[in-house]
């Protein structure tokens, strides 16, 4: 069945594209290569009605699951879908986890998504169209889990997720959107692909107001709404900040919850978090502010507090295994099972000249242990840049980490393998240990 009729009862121009060159430029310049695998892009043509000649990009792992969650991933303005392949890690997750990403591709010059004109944020014609015109013949070709569909996006990507999920919001579960701005807030009546008020926070809305943009493209809809998070960086030169707030109204109205947060916490340094509507992190609205960023906030690790936001099942066993360090790269030997309680071990899997990924592995002593507590004091002045799928608070040179809910249970006797990750900076160890039971 396509999932453009599955049931979900399972559920500017050229030169404002020029404004975002250096974001889009420095974005790329900030991401790492990922594992080297043997599934590759692939170009898809004549895959079904495509109004504004968009170009279909498809990456399948390797070891693609029987009925796959599929993550549109959704480049920013000057980019391409094999940029945002290359520049992102949505690729290697899909490795390891075997979902599908489809990365479509403008080939307008502005090369931004038309996120103004009438056709697009009506599901009419333009690209919303187009893109959905991709999500039908992947879904054709590989069955795709009708409640694992997921949109992302970064800049205007992060735009054009904001219109797929109100423009077909029975097709989505949830969305992810790196520096966006709220559906319809950058619509305009004379031809042009950029609207000044909105890109400059002029354009303030009620939540009311907001909701009911997306209410009215959906007339008669009565199923579930795809949950939304958002980020946003409080120096973003290129889309202003209220911006971000102006789309947690949207999607919090939406959902029919109001704009006082459930839960606010910093998962990590200068990072505001509040959630919406339930405080797991599966909420039907989050929202992530970064204190001093700048429009050009995606860095890596970011996919996977995505990835857990959406629901996917990380909890798994991966379908492939991540890669083994090189010679070179430090490593350290695997946990050795505790008689009770729990013990963790980190693993350098990749180093290059300005840092380090490492990935961290839990183990449960004799008995379960439903969440934990790590702590480690860096040997040599090293720092963690960023990280994923845990809490992680910094001391001096003492670093404590907690889980995230979701990957904190693991069975008595078990490893739970990439339990979490980070990026460090400074010479790459893998330091010892402490694990508590929490």
């Amino acid at each position: 069945m396509s999932v453009a009729t599955h049931p979900r009862v399972r559920r500017g121009l050229v030169a404002a594209a020029a404004a975002v060159f250096v974001a889009a430029t420095a974005l790329v310049a900030v991401m790492m290569p990922r594992p080297a695998s043997a599934a590759s892009l692939t170009e898809i043509t004549d895959f079904g009605n495509n109004p504004s000649n968009l170009q279909m990009y498809l990456y399948v792992p390797d070891n693609v699951d029987p009925e796959p969650a599929l993550v549109v991933a959704i480049h920013y303005c000057t980019g391409s879908g094999p940029a945002f392949h290359s520049g992102t890690e949505w690729a290697q997750l899909a490795d390891q986890y075997g979902f599908v990403v489809l990365y479509p591709s403008v080939t307008r010059a502005s090369k931004c998504w038309d996120v103004s004109s009438q056709a697009s944020l009506s599901g009419g014609g333009s690209d919303s169209v187009g893109i959905k015109s991709m999500m039908d013949w992947v879904d054709a070709e590989y069955n795709v889990d009708p409640d694992q569909v997921y949109s992302t996006g970064v800049s205007s990507g992060a735009m054009m997720t904001n219109v797929m999920l109100a423009v077909y919001p029975e097709v989505f579960a949830a969305g992810a959107a790196f520096s966006g701005v709220p559906y319809t807030c950058f619509a305009t009546d004379n031809g042009s692909e950029w609207n000044s008020q909105c890109s400059g926070g002029q354009i303030d809305r009620t939540p009311q107001q907001w909701g009911d943009a997306v209410r009215a493209n959906n007339p008669g809809y009565s199923g579930p709404w795809p949950r939304m998070q958002i980020w946003h960086g409080t120096n973003d030169e290129t889309l202003a900040y209220p911006n971000f707030q102006e789309q947690i109204d949207q999607w919090t109205n939406v959902h029919g919850t109001d704009q006082t947060p459930d839960l606010s916490d910093t998962p990590q340094a200068n990072w505001n978090r509040t959630r919406y509507g339930g405080t797991g992190a599966q909420a039907a609205v989050e929202a992530i502010s970064l204190q001093g960023v700048s429009h050009n906030l995606y860095s890596w690790g970011m996919a996977s507090r995505a990835l857990e936001f959406f629901g996917y099942d990380t909890d798994a066993e991966p379908t492939t295994s991540p890669d083994e360090p090189t010679t070179d790269e430090p490593t350290t030997d695997e946990p050795t099972e505790p008689a009770g309680g729990c013990s963790a071990a980190v693993k350098v899997v990749s180093s290059w000249n300005s840092g380090w990924q490492a990935d961290v592995d839990v183990t449960a002593g004799d008995a379960a242990i439903s969440g934990w507590r790590l702590t480690w004091t860096w040997p040599a002045g090293q720092t963690i840049s960023s990280s994923w799928n845990a809490t992680v608070t910094t001391s001096g040179s003492t670093v404590t980490a907690t889980d995230v809910d979701w990957n904190g249970t693991v069975n008595a006797g078990q490893t739970k393998a990439s339990a979490w990750g980070f990026i460090g900076t400074g010479a790459a160890v893998a330091p010892a240990v402490t694990c508590t039971p929490a």
